[in-house]
């Protein structure tokens, strides 16, 4: 049995992978025809940045379409013909479950139209200071979708539960919403700060969620791990168009929403402190962020990067952009390993 659900999950990512890749064309001139380009920064805030990126001015962002939508389409579409259709192959292909994608898929299109409304605001110059939604607006927005979820795991699933490798469960009692919303925000903001230079936030959520696919797998969550095959599938042809120089970017409705749903994989599997393995690269750049702003809020101004996340650092002192994102894909890809083997080895102990 275990052999149908490798086949249907390899099958999944390949027929994710190859409808986004036709249908890519389309949106891509639907974004060039309207206009739907990243602003670059000049306001005098982020010299430094402003200097790298001005030559990408213009280039249509919302690429995040191109994963999000076809993870609708392929949960919906193959639900309802397994609800309808007599044949069989139709009911086991079907990975849309209450137990274990529902809400995962919920909370990524949720979380994705508020990041495709920051993405339009931002192109057309509307909203806080022309720049979209507040961020602060954009954390509690994303905190309330967190907690929605935090909410269903409590009292649907009368889950508190914590593991930590090596050492045990713990119950938390109510304090896991509070945990829940923390996880999710948190890792949607690491995967957001990631998204800066062509490819890296595409190469490394690939990673995470192929390696997430490989945890649900081993768990018997087979409708997870197929949920995660076809967001890497439509991630692979996203990154097929994203690699420097990039035809489009991810945009929040990309990142921030699979920032959302790669914590939902952690929070499912019950492996949250293997989560900073598998998402290394995210952590690295979401640390680095706030180190930049805490020294220059408490030591007058002092940067300890030339610019933040640090991606744009090694960007100032010279590296080239495709080095750096090819460079941050081994440390992933190493970093997942440890993280796949951590994760094997507290399940046989």
């Amino acid at each position: 049995m275990q052999d149908f659900f490798v086949i249907k999950i390899l099958f999944f990512t390949t027929l994710s992978f190859v409808f986004t890749i036709i249908w890519t064309p389309f949106l891509t001139h639907f974004l060039y025809k309207h206009n739907l380009g990243k602003h670059i920064r000049d306001d005098g805030t982020t010299p430094i940045y402003t200097k790298l990126h001005e030559r990408k001015k213009g280039t249509p962002t919302m690429g995040g379409l191109l994963i999000w939508v076809t993870a609708l389409l392929f949960s919906v579409i193959f639900f309802y013909l397994a609800k309808f259709l007599p044949w069989e192959i139709f009911k086991q292909l079907n990975f849309l479950s209450r137990s274990q994608t529902l809400l995962p898929l919920g909370c990524l299109v949720a979380s994705a139209l508020v990041g495709l409304a920051d993405d339009f605001l931002d192109i057309k110059k509307l909203g806080y200071k022309n720049r979209g939604i507040k961020f602060s607006h954009k954390l509690i927005i994303y905190a309330i979708i967190a907690l929605v979820g935090a909410l269903w795991f409590y009292f649907k699933l009368d889950w508190d539960l914590i593991h930590i490798p090596f050492i045990n469960h713990f119950n938390i009692g109510w304090y896991y919403i509070l945990f829940f919303i923390g996880v999710v925000v948190s890792t949607a903001f690491a995967v957001n700060q990631t998204d800066g230079l062509d490819g890296l936030a595409g190469g490394t959520l690939i990673i995470a969620f192929a390696s997430y696919a490989v945890i649900a797998f081993a768990m018997g969550k087979y409708d997870l791990a197929v949920f995660c095959g076809v967001l890497v599938g439509a991630l692979l042809a996203f990154l097929w168009f994203n690699i420097n120089p990039a035809r489009f970017f991810m945009g929040d409705t990309g990142s921030i929403s699979l920032g959302v749903t790669l914590a939902l994989m952690a929070l499912y599997t019950n492996t949250v402190f293997i989560l900073p393995f598998l998402g290394f690269i995210f952590v690295m750049e979401a640390v680095s962020t706030i180190i930049q702003i805490l020294s220059k809020k408490f030591f007058n101004g002092k940067k300890v990067f030339i610019s933040s996340p640090i991606h744009h650092h090694f960007e100032a002192v010279g590296w080239s952009e495709p080095k750096i994102v090819m460079r941050f894909w081994l440390i992933s890809g190493v970093m997942a390993v440890i993280g796949l083997i951590i994760f094997l080895l507290d399940k046989t102990i």
